[in-house]
């Protein structure tokens, strides 16, 4: 299937892996990348520039297929070494970087300068078309059903799709919620040109992640994620658990004189314990409503291949007998 997306990145299916916090390791991307997708490292999972190099130069002992980088632009006092992080980018030949978070405007010439193309992920119309504004080559369009980060307008995807087809001359992706067939091909008729799947990649055999991750995901319906931090305009969707529990039972008490500190045993560098260790109740990680239609475990290519062969028989089959 070939799309604006595919040609873009040079890859055989319109589907890309975004970044994950602990989960978009070397063997993440490349097991992606090696099925025809996208795969994508976590910048910022890297403790400093020379991890992030020496990952990249991993992943490439995995792959020769196309892979990016995600590079978040947090809010804070303490930024990253952004400069640093770009510059292994680079020297490593990564071609794509996925960014998130904050504008990425002040870096975009040194990414252009090196002939990287950006997609920027974007949570409503109107940050859409910054990105598009400031260079941007593609935006991932990220409706309220995702995990992590919906932003604070609460748009589904239903809406958010061809509002953006409306307002866009880049071409973008679907991401939130995304995880089977139908959803591409609902994807592709909304106006977007691939997917991007987070929460649907954890469950995957390749997943650097504990098996128990994996399960929680498998065993969990629509109705398990909850939304945190909300008042502190930091909405997180995350699976419900003790600790989620927690958290909101302090929100509650506390309103809006709620402060970040109030529940940072809770949200902070736990990613650690759950991913790597298992410890599922540890603190608040985050997941999308998607968990309702994932059902199994299989490998990238398994899903992968699924997922292509599915929409495909879909658009040649049902959909072309209503035409």
């Amino acid at each position: 299937m070939k799309t604006q997306i595919t040609e873009m990145f040079g890859i055989e299916h319109p589907i890309i892996q975004g970044g994950m916090h602990f989960v978009g390791l070397a063997e993440m991307a490349a097991a992606v990348s090696n099925a025809g997708g996208l795969g994508i490292i976590t910048g910022l999972t890297q403790p400093t520039p020379d991890d992030l190099a020496k990952e990249i130069a991993r992943c490439k002992e995995m792959t020769d297929k196309p892979i990016g980088v995600n590079l978040t632009f947090l809010p804070g006092f303490a930024s990253p070494d952004y400069p640093g992080y770009i510059k292994a980018i680079v020297e490593g030949g990564v071609k794509i970087v996925e960014t998130a978070g904050r504008s990425p405007e002040s870096y975009m010439p040194e990414l252009k300068a090196h002939g990287i193309k950006v997609i920027h992920k974007c949570t409503s119309v109107r940050h859409s078309l910054k990105a598009e504004k400031i260079g941007c080559d593609a935006v991932s369009v990220d409706g309220f059903e995702c995990g992590g980060h919906p932003g604070e307008d609460d748009i589904p995807n239903m809406i958010l799709l061809p509002r953006a087809a409306e307002e866009l001359s880049i071409p973008f992706v679907a991401s939130g919620g995304i995880g089977n067939s139908q959803q591409l091909v609902a994807a592709l008729a909304l106006g977007a040109d691939g997917i991007n799947m987070g929460t649907r990649f954890i469950a995957t055999v390749e997943a650097p992640v504990h098996q128990n991750v994996k399960e929680a995901i498998v065993a969990a319906s629509e109705l398990d994620t909850r939304l945190i931090m909300r008042s502190l305009r930091n909405t997180e969707r995350v699976l419900n658990n003790p600790a989620v529990e927690q958290i909101m039972a302090v929100e509650k008490e506390k309103g809006a004189d709620l402060e970040i500190s109030d529940i940072a045993e809770q949200v902070g560098g736990v990613y650690p314990k759950i991913m790597q260790e298992g410890t599922m109740d540890a603190g608040a990680w985050s997941c999308g409503m998607v968990a309702g239609l994932i059902h199994d475990i299989p490998t990238c290519q398994e899903l992968i291949d699924r997922i292509m062969t599915e929409a495909e028989a879909s658009i040649k089959g049902r959909l072309a007998a209503f035409a």
